[in-house]
């Protein structure tokens, strides 16, 4: 007895910090949850909103700007190892100005990204500290789409990041093409957006938008489109493409790191950043051409893989599993030795 139980191995744990509440349903927070389930059954995992001196073995923080509190100090402490994940805005904007978000990423013991070019944007001297790790969802089969029109969907909260005002652009662009039907998904986070999301639905007969749905039934509207639109300004890597690919419908995206990092850099799906006639006129190949979209499908389909579940499951467990296993790095500002 007393020889196995010396082989017996005490659970580690581990602490996810995301700045989001559950209510807030934003991505921050369903990653949480999602690598909550992922790394439950090997690791005792809790969701913070905050590090306050939990005693964990990792902390993983998401967002380097917005959870710099948590990251400071978890590092003043002397814990073990820190993980810092950047998820959107800090990737594409905080870490160029802010100085907490370039502190947190000099204090972090290893970084993830979201897709394959996030790389690029963290100094080169800090790249070897970091793993992509691509989001999963499950698989949901294709549903039989009507012949009659064509339904594009996008699905993103109201705020300016997402860009939803090219959307709005092109439905009114498309106002005159009947077989063209544009469905929109989201909370109004911008309250003026918001207003301009009602409006244009009350006027325009081919916008709709459906405000905030939950989870399961945003996924079957997915399911339902024939084409999903993510026309952001900047992404960290958009859990609503997986969900798209993972559904069998083709995506239509801006060409921005966040979403090129993603779907490929040969994908021809991508229109310029807020350039709504171009995104209209792909609305209106899609509809017209009968290649366009089964081109496309058959690209997402090449490009699933990377978002099946026990992939990023196998990235998180064996980056946890490296970082246990050692001492803490050095910390290095890139930022502080260049200028």
């Amino acid at each position: 007895m007393l020889g196995y139980n010396a082989r017996v191995r005490q659970r580690h744990s581990v602490g996810i910090v995301t700045p989001a509440s559950r209510s807030s349903n934003n991505g921050n927070w369903q990653t949480a949850w999602r690598w909550s389930r992922l790394l439950g059954k090997h690791y005792d995992v809790v969701l913070l909103n905050e590090w306050r001196g939990e005693a964990v073995d990792v902390l993983l923080a998401l967002h380097a700007r917005r959870s710099a509190p948590s990251i400071a100090a978890w590092h003043r402490a002397g814990r073990g190892s820190l993980v810092v994940v950047l998820t959107g805005t800090d990737l594409y904007r905080d870490i160029d100005h802010d100085a907490s978000a370039q502190t947190s990423l000099t204090q972090a013991d290893h970084l993830i990204v979201l897709q394959e070019l996030g790389l690029r944007r963290l100094p080169p001297a800090l790249r070897s500290r970091c793993t992509v790790c691509f989001q999963s969802c499950g698989s949901r089969k294709p549903l039989p789409k009507t012949g009659r029109h064509l339904r594009a969907l996008m699905v993103g909260h109201l705020r300016e990041e997402k860009s939803p005002q090219a959307y709005f652009e092109a439905a009114r662009l498309l106002s005159t093409r009947h077989d063209i039907l544009l469905d929109h998904i989201g909370a109004p986070l911008d309250a003026a957006l918001g207003e301009q999301a009602r409006a244009l639905s009350q006027r325009n007969g081919r916008y709709r938008w459906l405000g905030e749905l939950d989870h399961d039934t945003t996924r079957r509207h997915i399911q339902c489109a024939h084409v999903l639109v993510h026309a952001s300004r900047l992404e960290g890597g958009a859990h609503v493409i997986a969900e798209a690919v993972r559904s069998g419908t083709p995506v239509i995206a801006s060409r921005v790191d966040g979403n090129v990092g993603m779907l490929g850099a040969d994908y021809t799906g991508y229109f310029e950043w807020n350039d709504a006639n171009a995104l209209a006129g792909l609305l209106q190949r899609a509809r017209d051409d009968p290649d366009m979209l089964p081109g496309l499908a058959e690209q997402c389909r090449a490009r699933a893989h990377l978002f099946e579940p026990d992939r990023e499951r196998s990235t998180l467990l064996r980056l946890l599993s490296e970082l246990i296993r050692r001492e803490p790095v050095a910390a290095y500002n890139p930022w502080q030795a260049s200028g």
